[in-house]
């Protein structure tokens, strides 16, 4: 355990956003860029006569979803506290050292292990169900926390 970190959850009355919340945040938001892709690509999926035919223009877009899932990830942590799905879900983000959304590095960092998190099996967000401070791996590199907002 990090006695610092309890200290710092006692004293400033934080109370983390659970596993539940985290989870609905994070499906709101998967649904989201999911839409807005599907938006994006319409003129070449609706072109696509078979299914496979689909999932080739998906994968063929694959690094282009990434970098749409990080830029959103990074802007609106950094500018709100947390994502669209994160304000709906009444928590937010905050760093350790400053208790105020995280700033472009932290959030930017944030961002991109997120998304090598969900590329390896989302073992990460698994690390969280375990981590008493419910800490992925982006919260570990980015030195953050979700909290109750």
């Amino acid at each position: 355990m990090d006695e610092q970190l309890d200290t710092l959850i006692q004293r400033e009355h934080l109370e983390l956003a659970s596993i539940r919340q985290r989870a609905a945040a994070f499906g709101i938001d998967e649904v989201l860029l999911s839409v807005l892709l599907m938006i994006i690509l319409w003129d070449t999926i609706s072109k696509a006569q078979t299914l496979e035919a689909m999932i080739s223009v998906t994968n063929s877009f694959l690094l282009e979803y990434m970098s749409i899932k990080i830029i959103y990830q990074t802007f609106f942590t950094m500018q709100y506290g947390g994502t669209i799905g994160k304000i709906i879900m009444k928590i937010r983000v905050i760093e350790i050292a400053t208790l105020s959304n995280p700033g472009f590095l932290s959030s930017f960092n944030r961002s991109v292990f997120r998304v090598i998190s969900e590329a390896l099996f989302y073992l990460g967000f698994v690390w969280a169900i375990l981590d008493p401070y419910r800490r992925s791996w982006h919260d570990r590199t980015a030195r953050t926390l979700v909290i109750n907002a």
